[in-house]
Formats: structure tokens, sequence, C-alpha cells
């Protein structure tokens, strides 16, 4: 029952922290100045920052599913399709609100508290060590506005009870609807100052 939530803890510390810190060592060193006087789009320049942090993600996870396996001899009953799918669309979104806390953030310092504060709520109202039925009401209200609520709902799902594509199709359009959200966020968030 845990192992399928320590992934899920794994790639949202990984991929949550690291882009936060992406954007604003560059606002320190200066070299965006640089970046802004060239003629790329806004969402040109998110996708670059983002992309190398999806790899990782996606890495994270594989590496995640062979180690599980590997030290405990589990494998996912619902398969790897939907276990990649749920991942990806989960990544997507993690990582772009690293990107929107940089966005926001001027020292490197404010945004990593920033995103550990972040990371910590949403790691604490997600079902990952409390079940979310038994906690009060607006506890429960925030974890369902959490997308990592169901990134793990997917895993434990997969996992464990063999849910497919299908099975997990909500908790997929709800993360899809969040990663979407947040990415629109994070290229309107980003100010271009040539």
């Amino acid at each position: 029952f845990m192992l399928p939530a320590f992934i899920v803890l794994l790639v949202t510390l990984i991929t949550g922290i690291l882009p936060s810190l992406n954007i604003v060592l560059e606002k320190e060193t200066g070299t965006i100045q640089q970046i802004n006087a060239t003629p790329i789009s806004k969402f040109s320049f998110i996708l670059a920052k983002l992309i190398p942090y999806w790899i990782i993600g996606i890495l994270i996870v594989t590496i995640s599913i062979i180690a599980t396996w590997l030290i405990y001899g589990l494998l996912p009953l619902g398969g790897f399709l939907p276990l990649y799918v749920g991942s990806i669309i989960f990544i997507v979104g993690i990582s772009v609100m690293g990107i929107i806390v940089s966005n926001y953030s001027e020292t490197l310092q404010q945004s990593m508290f920033l995103m550990m504060f972040f990371i910590l709520i949403i790691l604490l109202l997600s079902g990952l060590f409390t079940p979310i039925s038994s906690m009060p009401k607006w506890a429960q209200a925030i974890a369902y506005s959490n997308p990592l609520t169901y990134f793990m709902q997917i895993m434990r799902l997969v996992y464990l009870k063999g849910s497919g594509l299908v099975d997990i199709s909500r908790q997929l359009i709800t993360l899809l609807i969040f990663a979407i959200v947040l990415n629109s966020w994070a290229v309107v968030s980003y100010r271009k100052r040539g």
C-alpha cells in the first residue's frame, strides 16, 4: 500500500522542487535579461525550461518501478500504460507549479521555502499518510482540490487493484485539468522584460 505512495512522493519532491529553482536562479545571476531580449515567446521559454524535468520525472518513475520489482517483487497489476499516462500528466502539472513559484520569487531562498511549504501541504493532504475520509471536512475540501490526491489514487489503483485506463479515467481527466490550468498560469505569470 505504501510503495506506490513512495513513488508518488519521490516524483513530487524532485519534479516539484527542482523547477522552482530554475527561473529564479537566472534572475539572481542576471542571465534572464539576456533571455528576455531574444525574440523567443513566453510559451516556448516555459516549455524549454520544463522538458528536462519531464524527462527526469519519467526516469524517476521507471527507476522506481524497477526498484520496486527487484526489491519487493511488486509490479503494477494494471499494466504500465495507465501508470505512465497518469505519471506523465501529473509530472507536467507538478513541475509547472515550481515554475509558477519561480516566476513570483525574487531570490533562490524565497523560492525554495515557498515550494517546500506548498509541497508539504499537498503531501499531508493527499491521502499519503492519512485516509482522506478521516480528515475534517475543510481538509477534505483541500485534499480533493489537490492534484497529488488523484495521482496517489491512480498509483494505488493501478498497482494494487489492477485498474486500467477506463477505471482511472476520472482521475486522469482531473489531473489533465490541473495540468492545463497550471501551465496556462505559468505562461501568463512569466513577465518578459526586454
